[in-house]
């Protein structure tokens, strides 16, 4: 699944910033493929772009509609039809990360087919993957693994991405998740992949490569997640990483969602993570961890941060306070 850049990030009627949150992170993470949003009169968020009618993005060249906003219940509103209508007849392709399906709806489809464009469900796969070989291919690559669910895998994978571009070094992020594929434009949704092709669809995503080439492979769930230890098994298998970071957020008191559950050890994570990824390769290593401070003062999570470093022996990290430097310091070791 590729899209076509630039970009107008359609954000709706959002009632908030953080129901914009994939607009955001799109314009945060690849501000170059943006021309601008488009906002509904209801709307109470704002990216920072500069406003503009579906004309208006037309003609300084967008070719594909990105809705940026996730309502209640991902759905796609009536509101919003209209709009989406109007940038078909400009030629524009549209793209959503929603549970709703822009190919669900007939006016769409139809739209669609008269004015020759794309609609793109980037939560649901549109091609057939195989069953993963586990052959060592060529390239280099780091995933990110966690001790939970939305701990900050997809942050610290385009972070790491960054900073190995800023320094020249030739590295790809993979996106494996809705916000990431909307972000950078191309990737695959790993939980809506039948579960014996998952490692296959990473494969697939993570081709051979140049030696010194880097995919940097988000990851997903957590292997101490009751919900979603499948998905992340087929992802570390698949990705055949060299590299992995751990990343973790410790103010909290149970796995996301499933409250008798309790946040593992982090060594104990560790281990367990290794022991996966040693199928596929057995060289394996962690080079570092990422910590998610933001519920913490800025001396607890330094003090915290410093306490985790000292017990593992790695490079700890806050991305959004400190950035990744020091885990791309180890990366580069390899």
């Amino acid at each position: 699944m590729e899209l076509k850049q630039p970009y107008l990030l359609f954000l709706g009627d959002a009632a908030d910033s953080l129901a914009a949150k994939v607009a955001q992170g799109i314009k945060t993470w690849r501000p170059e493929y943006c021309v601008g949003q488009l906002r509904l009169e209801a709307c109470n968020a704002d990216v920072g772009l500069q406003d503009l009618t579906v004309a208006q993005a037309k003609e300084a060249g967008a070719q594909t509609l990105v809705i940026g906003v996730a309502n209640r219940g991902g759905v796609i509103s009536k509101e919003w039809i209209s709009v989406l209508i109007e940038a078909l007849e400009a030629g524009m392709d549209i793209a959503a990360g929603l549970h709703n399906k822009l190919t669900d709806i007939p006016e769409l489809v139809e739209c669609a087919k008269k004015n020759g464009c794309a609609l793109y469900d980037v939560r649901y796969p549109t091609q057939t993957y195989p069953v993963a070989n586990g052959k060592k291919r060529s390239g280099k690559r780091v995933l990110t693994v966690g001790t939970d669910c939305s701990v900050g895998k997809m942050y610290t994978s385009l972070a790491i991405e960054k900073e190995m571009k800023e320094r020249g070094v030739n590295a790809d992020f993979r996106a494996t998740g809705q916000t990431g594929i909307l972000i950078t434009g191309a990737g695959v949704s790993a939980d809506c992949v039948v579960a014996d092709f998952i490692a296959g669809a990473i494969e697939t995503i993570t081709p051979e490569n140049d030696p010194q080439h880097w995919d940097v492979i988000e990851g997903q769930g957590s292997l101490f997640h009751a919900s979603f230890a499948g998905v992340t098994t087929g992802l570390i298998h698949g990705s055949q990483a060299d590299a992995l970071v751990l990343c973790h957020e410790p103010t909290r008191t149970h796995m996301r969602g499933l409250p008798d559950y309790q946040l593992p050890d982090l060594k104990v994570c560790m281990e367990a993570n290794i022991a996966t990824a040693r199928l596929t390769n057995p060289a394996v290593k962690f080079v570092g961890v990422s910590i998610n401070t933001s519920g913490l003062s800025e001396s607890d999570a330094m003090a915290y941060m410093d306490k985790v470093e000292s017990d593992i022996g790695l490079p700890v990290v806050d991305p959004f306070r400190q950035g990744v430097a020091r885990i791309v310091d180890k990366l580069l070791e390899l």
